[in-house]
C-alpha cells in the first residue's frame, strides 16, 4: 500500500502516532506492533523470534537479586500486555483488547504481590540493573504477533506461550543456582508458572477456536488515489 493510499487503518495510526506520549522503547514497540497488524496469522501456535526473548537465566547472586528480577519479569509482562490493549482499541478490536487488559492486571497483581512480599514500597529495580539473556524478558509478548483481527484463541496462546517460557526459565535458574536461596525461590516460582501454563491451557479449551478465514476484513479499507 502506497503513502498516498488512505485507509481507515491508516487514519487510525496516523491519529495514535500524534497522540503518543511514550518512551523510546514504548515508540519502538508500538511501531513494530503497527507494522504487524498487516501481517495475517494462523491459529496455530505462535512462532517466536526466540533471540529476542531470554531462555535462560543469567546469574543471580542472591535471593533479594532473584526476586527483583522476578518483579522486573511480571512487570515487563504487564506493560506489554497493556500495550496490546492500546493496539487493539485502535483497531476497535475490543474483545481482544480487553482480554489483553485482564492478562495485563493479572500479570501486575503477580508483581504487586512481589512487592508486597519482599516488603518493597516501590520498584527494586530500574531498567539498568537487571539484564536478559535476551532483549527482553521471558514472559515479555513478542509484538510481531499482533495482528488487527486477532481473536481471543490468538490472545491465549501468545499469553500460553509466555507463560511457558517463563516455567522454563526459572527451571534452568533453579538447576544453575549456586546460591540455595535462589534455588528454593527459582522452584517455587516454577511451580506458580507451571500453574499457570494449566489455567490458560484450560482457558484455550473454553475459548472458540477461529475459523480458517478468520483474518479476512469484513470491512475492508477503502483505498482512494
Amino acid at each position: 500500500m502506497s503513502t498516498k493510499q488512505s485507509t481507515k487503518r491508516n487514519a487510525k495510526v496516523s491519529s495514535k502516532k500524534s497522540a503518543r506520549k511514550s518512551t523510546k522503547k514504548s515508540t519502538r514497540v508500538s511501531t513494530r506492533k503497527t507494522k504487524a497488524a498487516a501481517a495475517p496469522k494462523s491459529a496455530r501456535a505462535p512462532k517466536r523470534t526466540a533471540a529476542k526473548a531470554a531462555t535462560k537465566a543469567m546469574p543471580v547472586a542472591s535471593a533479594s537479586e532473584f526476586m527483583a528480577h522476578a518483579y522486573a519479569m511480571e512487570a515487563e509482562a504487564a506493560e506489554r500486555y497493556a500495550e496490546f490493549a492500546d493496539s487493539m482499541e485502535m483497531h476497535n478490536n475490543h474483545e481482544v483488547a480487553e482480554l489483553f487488559r485482564k492478562l495485563s492486571r493479572i500479570e501486575q497483581r503477580h508483581a504487586d504481590q512481589i512487592l508486597e512480599q519482599m516488603g518493597w514500597k516501590q520498584s527494586p529495580v530500574s531498567s539498568a540493573d537487571y539484564r536478559w539473556e535476551g532483549t527482553e524478558g521471558p514472559e515479555t509478548a513478542d509484538p510481531t504477533e499482533l495482528h488487527y483481527l486477532m481473536q481471543p484463541y490468538h490472545a491465549l496462546q501468545i499469553a500460553l506461550h509466555n507463560e511457558k517460557r517463563a516455567r522454563d526459565f526459572f527451571a534452568h535458574l533453579a538447576k544453575v543456582a549456586t546460591n540455595g536461596g535462589v534455588r528454593k525461590g527459582a522452584l517455587e516460582m516454577r511451580e506458580e508458572e507451571a500453574e499457570h501454563v494449566r489455567l490458560i491451557e484450560e482457558w484455550l479449551k473454553r475459548t472458540p477456536v477461529p475459523g480458517s478465514n478468520w483474518e479476512t476484513d469484513q470491512d475492508p479499507p477503502v483505498l482512494s488515489d
